[in-house]
């Protein structure tokens, strides 16, 4: 899967998303692939949010329904 470059549409509903989530209560370990988190950093630092926010931001989105998961 290649990554595209997100549209303002798209930073600006991360930048939301990360907000309306500011307060976090749990803490947890990830454990990712090296390409995966110099990814995540790259977007993060493309879109100007801290990568963990980036993170949080998309199991936020994903766990209220607003992004989907492709199958094959």
């Amino acid at each position: 899967m290649k990554l595209s470059t997100p549209s303002y549409e798209e930073i600006e509903s991360i930048k939301t998303a990360a907000e309306s989530t500011f307060k976090k209560d749990k803490r947890i370990t990830i454990r990712l692939y090296s390409h995966d988190y110099i990814g995540i950093q790259k977007k993060a630092m493309q879109m100007g949010i801290p990568y963990q926010t980036l993170i949080s931001s998309l199991i936020h989105r994903y766990v209220e329904g607003d992004l989907k998961i492709a199958t094959p």
